[in-house]
């Protein structure tokens, strides 16, 4: 039997009436169903729920069809997701419920914007793309040495790297990356510096405001940004502190997939908004099949490429 990994879309991802028909199957606040269907994402608080509820719907989309089957064939399925992504994935290994799924991203929205808007945290984030790990993080090291701040924070990818940090760091890192081989050095539509020190701040409070949350031990392996492969149960037993590291911590999306394949998975679908995950999956495990599922057009070709 093929093994299936699950990956859940992250933050970007998001587009005008993403996922409407799948989204309105599901329990899902009326206003961002309104807001999802006018493309209006003006904010961190309001893309994080829509891509998690666009995500979700994919994943009961993807049950009914009989592509997820947990209950039949708990081994030969896992999740996981890239930064954002993770929230929907919890929901898929049985960790969080799906109500409480949209409460959390209530509170780390809104605590992440208004880090973002916070002139202390100035800072944005940018793609490295055709440099190995080890030179971007040297640069980093450079730059910081110097007195700016500035640190690999996305490994997406082979010779794909996003880094994030000040103003001022941002400026010199495309320069020496450049200098150093870089094919090209793409500054990233963000409101902040994400998955670095500068949101520690943002974590801290997010633990806090969440610590009498309900998590469950999860039901199938959930493998991490964090860690970069299978989270430990004795993870789930804190989770608070886990989903607080996660918002400051890099996102070690590639270990995930390298370790995903070395426990024997063949096939990736990617739930929710857009094929960046699929593109990533290709990129890192060429021989690996892929396919998304973010609509009924794309629920009927995945149904064909893996029933």
């Amino acid at each position: 039997m093929t093994k299936i990994a699950f990956l859940f879309s992250g933050q970007g991802s998001q587009y005008a009436e993403m996922g409407k028909e799948l989204v309105e199957r599901i329990p899902c606040p009326a206003d961002l169903l309104e807001k999802i269907e006018k493309g209006e994402f003006e904010s961190t608080a309001v893309v994080q729920p829509a891509v998690f509820a666009v995500s979700c719907a994919a994943l009961q989309a993807a049950r009914e069809a009989g592509i997820f089957q947990a209950v039949a064939n708990p081994h030969s399925i896992a999740v996981g997701g890239h930064s954002l992504g993770e929230y929907a994935a919890l929901v898929a290994c049985g960790a969080i419920t799906l109500e409480d799924g949209f409460k959390l991203l209530e509170i780390r929205g809104e605590i992440m914007q208004k880090a973002a808007e916070n002139p202390e945290n100035k800072g944005g984030m940018a793609a490295v793309l055709g440099l190995d790990n080890e030179a971007v993080e040297a640069a980093c090291a450079e730059i910081t040495g110097g007195g700016d701040y500035i640190a690999a924070v996305n490994y997406n990818s082979p010779g794909q790297i996003v880094v994030a940090g000040t103003e001022n760091a941002l400026t010199k890192a495309e320069e020496l990356l450049k200098s150093k081989g870089a094919k090209r050095v793409l500054r990233l539509a963000v409101a902040a510096a994400f998955h670095s020190e500068l949101m520690k701040n943002a974590a801290e409070e997010f633990k806090a405001r969440i610590a009498n949350f309900n998590f469950k031990m999860p039901e199938l392996p959930f493998y991490s940004n964090v860690t970069g492969a299978v989270l430990e149960d004795s993870a789930f037993s804190n989770m608070p502190d886990y989903l607080a590291r996660h918002i400051c911590s890099p996102v070690r999306f590639a270990d995930q997939l390298f370790a995903m394949e070395k426990d024997g998975f063949e096939a990736f679908v990617e739930l929710g908004p857009g094929k960046v995950l699929s593109g990533l999956v290709k990129k890192t495990l060429p021989n690996a099949k892929v396919c998304n599922i973010e609509d009924l057009k794309s629920l009927e070709a995945a149904k064909e490429a893996l029933l």
